[in-house]
């Protein structure tokens, strides 16, 4: 017989400690849940009947900074591996094992480096007597608020598990709504940076070779205006292109420097949601965002006002954001969120109406993730309309683009006569 010490909490919350006299940790489990506790520790102790389980840490929270991204983004850990760790380590502690075998275990099969160096961290934390949420708030680039306090949360409620199964299923949908944002961006992009390619091309290597050709061909007659336009825009690429390639550069850094200004980003994001044709794609993106954050968070059991600043700093936009930290403060007052989302002009009349039902019947967290799903499908409509009509309207772009170089070029063989001479009246009158 061996002695196991465990952490455990009961139905409602509250945590209990003691120590267990079983053959193995598998009886150690099964004893703690006959008692009707949620096991969160349990350790075997060392020899001398020292036990395993340190004195609680006081544990250094890391300073956080306000973050428009995923957790894992700017780690070296993928979201989508994030998730996948978090929907692994939910099927491990529902299961009944330990948190810290279940980390054990994930860590050895991880293949990403970054996150089995992070998960021996995370269980070094923990066997020091720390909980989970504790060694997540020491990773801040890798956890943030969002996931860090539904942890917490899930660890004080003694439903873990579901939290975790909870963080998983937010972390992939956002990636799933965010590749299709990707996927409908990522077409224009390419047909430009192909049209830019096949442009470039063209001035500074075919058309002063036809240039020569054609004055050739002409015997120096004049070249028709088209041409010459062509031919002088063409002069100015091909003798400045280090200019231009330097200006292209200063620019792309000016933009990213001001991406890092209060202004520039607070400019920059009130572009995207008012601009013509993207700008109704990303309005959708934020309301799916802010009510699948802030109902997911509810549905763990944080309070709502910590729950509306975790959402104010995960919101990806810094206008929403504005409008979150409003709707924070009208809620601190004892308002309630309807109306702050209704007088803005961020969230449309249907989403506070449907939030206003959902605080008059108790059922919040359940209306928002309604709404949330609604607006997914309407993102997918919208990247799928998107897509359609963008596809013509970049092919003409770029036969127009190509198309007007070639007439240019062709111009002058209308006028072309065998005998070296020009015909200025064009070949009808021949």
């Amino acid at each position: 017989m061996s002695n196991y010490s465990y952490v455990a909490v009961d139905p409602h919350g509250i945590e209990s400690r003691g120590t267990l006299d079983v053959s193995d940790q598998s009886e150690a489990l099964r004893r703690i849940k006959e008692m009707g506790l949620f096991p969160t520790k349990v350790l075997a102790a060392r020899p001398g009947g020292q036990r395993a389980v340190q004195p609680r840490l006081q544990l250094p929270i890391a300073p956080r900074t306000f973050n428009l991204s995923l957790p894992g983004w700017g780690s070296g850990i993928s979201p989508r591996t994030l998730a996948v760790f978090t929907r692994q380590l939910a099927t491990l502690v529902e299961a009944g094992m330990p948190l810290l075998r279940g980390l054990k275990i994930l860590q050895e099969q991880a293949e990403s480096r970054p996150l089995r160096r992070v998960i021996g961290q995370l269980a070094v934390t923990i066997e020091n007597g720390g909980s989970f949420a504790e060694a997540l708030a020491l990773h801040p680039r890798v956890f943030n608020r969002l996931y860090e306090y539904m942890v917490k949360a899930g660890e004080i409620s003694g439903a873990l598990d579901l939290t975790l199964r909870r963080l998983a299923d937010f972390m992939e949908k956002a990636q799933k709504i965010k590749g299709k944002v990707k996927a409908a961006m990522y077409y224009p992009s390419a047909v430009l940076c192909v049209a830019m390619a096949i442009l470039i091309l063209l001035m500074t290597y075919v058309v002063p070779r036809f240039r020569d050709v054609l004055e050739g061909l002409l015997g120096g007659g004049q070249l028709p205006f088209f041409t010459m336009f062509v031919v002088r825009i063409s002069e100015a690429v091909k003798h400045n292109i280090v200019l231009f390639a330097i200006v292209a550069a200063a620019l792309g850094m000016g933009f990213m420097l001001a991406l890092r200004t209060g202004w520039g980003r607070r400019t920059f994001d009130y572009l995207k949601l008012t601009m013509p044709v993207f700008g109704p794609l990303f309005r959708k993106v934020s309301i799916s965002r802010f009510t699948r954050t802030l109902g997911t968070l509810a549905n763990s059991g944080v309070p709502i006002l910590q729950a509306l600043t975790i959402v104010k700093e995960t919101a990806g936009n810094v206008v929403v954001g504005q409008v979150i930290a409003t709707v924070h403060q009208r809620v601190k007052e004892g308002d309630p969120i309807a109306p702050a989302l209704k007088a803005s002009t961020v969230f449309p009349a249907m989403v506070a109406g449907m939030v206003d039902v959902g605080e008059q019947t108790g059922v919040l967290p359940e209306m928002l993730m309604k709404i949330a799903d609604t607006y997914d499908d309407e993102v997918d409509n919208s990247v799928s309309a998107m897509t359609s009509l963008l596809e013509p309207i970049m092919i003409i772009f770029l036969a127009v683009i190509v198309g007007s170089i070639v007439i240019a070029l062709c111009l002058p063989l209308f006028n072309f006569n065998p005998d070296g001479s020009t015909n200025p009246k064009g070949p009808a009158d021949n």
